[in-house]
Order: C-alpha cells, then sequence, then structure tokens
C-alpha cells in the first residue's frame, strides 16, 4: 500500500478512529493486524517472511535471556543473523552474486550451470531485516532485556507507518511506545497530519514531478549532452531527497498522530558543510545503524588512521550493498568512503588554508562554499546511485562538462525542456518553484522546528498557509501512485 495512495487514504483515517476507539488492552493486536495487510496489499504472501523473520529473533533473543553464558549467547546470536541475512541474500543478492560467478567461470571457460532467482524481491526486506537484526544485537550485548510478549515484539517488527522504508527504529524506542496508552490529543494529531501534508507535498509535487525528467534521460544517456545531463542529474537530487525524506515524514506524522515518535530520518542534508556532516543528516536511521553496530564493532576511531581509512570503506561498501544488488551502488558506496578518507586526511591542512586566508573574517561566505562544494560531491557520485549500469554512469560523468558552448542548440529552453522529457515548461517551473519553497522552510528550521513556530501564531497566520499547501498539493500533485524509491531497497 503506497501513502500517496487512494487505498492508504482511506484505509489510515479508519484505523487511527478504530485504535482510539477500542480498548488499550486489545490495541497491539488491531494495530499488528493493520500493519500484516498494509504489507499483504503488496505481495500477500510475503508476509510470510516478516513472521518468518519475527520467530527467529524471538526465539533467538528468549534464548539469550535464558543463560549468561557469553558464548551461548553468542551461538543464538549466529542463529538470528543466518537467518535474517540468508533471507536477505536469497531475494535480494543471490542473482547479483550468481550472475558475477557466471562471469569469472566463463572468463576462464569453465562451466557454471546455477540458474538465476525469478522471485520478486519483497518490499522493505533491507528495512525490517536491520530493524530485527539491531534487537538481537543490543540483547545479545546486554543492553536491555529480550520482550517476551511475542504480539508486542511482532508490532515492533511490523509497525505499519515505517515497515517498508525506515525509519529503522530502534527497540529501546519503539518497544515501550507500544505498550503506553496514547490518548486522542488535538494538538498532537493535528501536528501529525501537518507532517504528512509536508511529506505528500515533497513527493507528489516534487520528486514525481521532477521524476519525468530524470526517468527520460537516465533511460538513454547517449543521446543528451551535458547541459541535459547535467540537469537531469541536479532534479534527482531533490527527486531522491524529496522522494525518500517525503515518506519518512508520511510515516513520522503517522505514528505521531496514533501517540508513538519515531525517529528523525533527515536534517536538511544539502545545507551540511562537509560529507561526515551530510551523512550525518542523511538517512540518520540507517547511518547510525552502521555506526553503531559495524564502524564501532570494526573499532571506530580508536585504530590507527589507515585502519580507520579501511573501516570506513567497509562501512560504505555495506552500505552500496545495502542499497541494491548492482555494481553501480558499489561504486557509489566506495566512493562516498574515498571521499570521506581524504576529507579526513585534509582537514588540518584545509583548517591552516581557512586560518591563512582569514575565512574567519567572512564566515557566511565561507560556509556557503563549504556547503557548495559538499552538494557537488554528492551530486556527482550520486550519478552511479540512479544510472541503470556502470557503462552509463561513466559516460555521464564524462559529459557532463561537455557541449554547453550552445547549451539550447536552437531549440530555445521551451524545446530544450521539451527534449529531456517534460511536457512543457509550466511542469518544470512548478518543480523550481516548489524547491525554492522547500528550501525557504529548511532556512527557516535553522532558527527552530516550523510546527512549533507555527502552532504560537495567530489562527490568520496558520490556517491560510495550511489551505495553501493542501491547495497546491491538489492543484500541482502527480496523483500516479509512483511507487517511492527506496521500496527497491
Amino acid at each position: 500500500m503506497l501513502f500517496n495512495s487512494l487505498h492508504f487514504a482511506v484505509f489510515f483515517p479508519v484505523v487511527a478512529v478504530v485504535y482510539f476507539a477500542l480498548p488499550h488492552r486489545y490495541r497491539w493486536l488491531f494495530l499488528l493486524a493493520a500493519s500484516y495487510y498494509f504489507y499483504m496489499a503488496w505481495v500477500p504472501k510475503y508476509v510470510l517472511l516478516i513472521i518468518a523473520s519475527t520467530l527467529v529473533d524471538y526465539v533467538a533473543t528468549q534464548m539469550m535471556g535464558r543463560t549468561e553464558s557469553k558464548a551461548q549467547r553468542r551461538k543464538y546470536l549466529y542463529f538470528s543473523l543466518a537467518g535474517n541475512l540468508g533471507l536477505l541474500f536469497f531475494f535480494k543478492y543471490f542473482n547479483f552474486f550468481n550472475d558475477t560467478l557466471q562471469s569469472v567461470f566463463e572468463y576462464f571457460s569453465l562451466p557454471y550451470h546455477v540458474p538465476e532467482s525469478h522471485l520478486l524481491l519483497p518490499v522493505g526486506i533491507s528495512f525490517y531485516t536491520f530493524q530485527t537484526l539491531g534487537y538481537t544485537i543490543d540483547v545479545y550485548r546486554g543492553k536491555f532485556k529480550p520482550e517476551r510478549h511475542l504480539g508486542i515484539f511482532a508490532l515492533y517488527v511490523a509497525f505499519f507507518p515505517q515497515l517498508v522504508a525506515g525509519p529503522i527504529e530502534r527497540a529501546g524506542n519503539l518497544l515501550p511506545q507500544l505498550r503506553k496508552k496514547f490518548n486522542f490529543d488535538y494538538q498532537r494529531v493535528t501536528d501529525g497530519m501537518k507532517l504528512i501534508a509536508w511529506g505528500l507535498f515533497k513527493k507528489v509535487v516534487i520528486a514525481d514531478r521532477v521524476a519525468v525528467m530524470v526517468d527520460y534521460v537516465y533511460a538513454n544517456p547517449q543521446n543528451h549532452e551535458g547541459p541535459g545531463l547535467a540537469l537531469a542529474t541536479l532534479m534527482f537530487a531533490w527527486q531522491i531527497y524529496c522522494d525518500f525524506s517525503g515518506y519518512s515524514d508520511i510515516a513520522i506524522g503517522a505514528a505521531q498522530v496514533m501517540g508513538v515518535r519515531l525517529m528523525t530520518n533527515f536534517d536538511r542534508p544539502y545545507w551540511s558543510r562537509s560529507l561526515l556532516e551530510l551523512w550525518r543528516r542523511w538517512h540518520i536511521s540507517l547511518t547510525s545503524w552502521f555506526r553503531d553496530y559495524v564502524f564501532f564493532s570494526l573499532g571506530g576511531t580508536r585504530v590507527p588512521v589507515p585502519r580507520i581509512g579501511l573501516n570506513l570503506i567497509v562501512v560504505f561498501l555495506i552500505t552500496g550493498l545495502w542499497h541494491g544488488a548492482n555494481w553501480t551502488f558499489i561504486i557509489w558506496g566506495l566512493g562516498h568512503g574515498v571521499f570521506l578518507i581524504i576529507s579526513l586526511l585534509t582537514r588540518n591542512a584545509r583548517d591552516r588554508l581557512a586560518a591563512f586566508l582569514r575565512l574567519d573574517r567572512i564566515p557566511r561566505l565561507h560556509a556557503m562554499w563549504q556547503v557548495a562544494v559538499t552538494f557537488g560531491l554528492f551530486y556527482y557520485i550520486g550519478v552511479f546511485f540512479r544510472a541503470e549500469s556502470v557503462s552509463d554512469g561513466l559516460y555521464i560523468l564524462k559529459h557532463l562538462f561537455l557541449g554547453w558552448s550552445e547549451p539550447f542548440r536552437g531549440l530555445g529552453f521551451k524545446g530544450f525542456i521539451h527534449s529531456l522529457g517534460m511536457r512543457d515548461q509550466e511542469d518544470f517551473y512548478v518543480a523550481v518553484l516548489a524547491i525554492l519553497v522547500l528550501e525557504t522552510v529548511h532556512f527557516f528550521q535553522s532558527r527552530g522546528p516550523i510546527r512549533a513556530r507555527l502552532a504560537q501564531k495567530p489562527a490568520w497566520v496558520r490556517w491560510p498557509l495550511y489551505y495553501a499547501l493542501a491547495l497546491v498539493i491538489l492543484t500541482y500533485g502527480v496523483f500516479n501512485e509512483s511507487p517511492f524509491i527506496y521500496f527497491q531497497f
């Protein structure tokens, strides 16, 4: 079920009304049933994978809770890792590694007859797998006792607002809230609805509108030159952000309506002044997961500098693979790892250069330069995130800076936009104006939470803004029920 669908527009209000109408002792059961229904709206049989993952981790953690022996607890941890990662590998990575092995065998003229899998990738499998793994690892480390109520734990795994694309929640935050009784609170509910509306604005007004250009150009990059490739790649930067952060906003808002506070998943990442800062603001639930369960386990920053570099490469290699079973994602992940290593190695030199140039006397200009460079690096390596193949990615990077002497080639700006797949200029102007609105809101968010500040304004200020947002969504939204990009991960 898509957040931007009529199905969800009916489903969610019904769930919220019934949730508050039910006695507290039955709410977990209702939410669990609603969550399974939400997931089964795609491929019903794949709900069995969620149930299997739930049972594997429930059994493993219950057994951990019955022993103090580290060796025994480690066995149950391996049982959980094997079960969850085994399912993830089979459904998501089997064909990738199978094709790679086949290429290797063919290179050496050796027979290889393992057939590829034709199973569909279950929606959200990477998200709920990492959520349950994080819980199991925390129990193994002794951070908290295992949840004994199977139904509550199953709801933690399958809670529908964040089931298929996060945020990847920690048990310490979500589990206690699933037991707590939340009464209807007008301010909390309306705050949640505002966040849902803002997420829809990002998704249907910006992401799905610019997707037309991005998909058209990236489907056949060889038919375009530098200006078209550059503009499509720039639009993809906002498409991926608005698509994914839009989903997160809707998920967080929907959970907030029912009283549950999910973690923030995005914090104005394109305003970051370094790649390290950007990764602290982008997909926060995933980056913090890799930090806590992978990077720190490898030694973190408590090891020599060469080892820190190796740790970063490992983490971003896994990050690339997490996003997809394709060499483009591996290159994208490794590229970010390399950029971060270069950033760490040159930090002192850059600080000395900034001091020599007295950039502290023009802090705003310096900050703008850092933001521009950070975005440029993210933009450049992001080509591989979107490219259909490595060869397409290399072609785009090579031709980004070519063909700028006559950017419109006699077409005029209108013809140029049409050549990139958009029907008319108006669609492009709407997208650009919406992005400007988005970044204006981001600017004001730097001074404090927008919703809290709006709540302090008089009604004659607040309500016209709310009605304007709703009108823009209904008038300029692209309601083609386009799936969210991160559903494929």
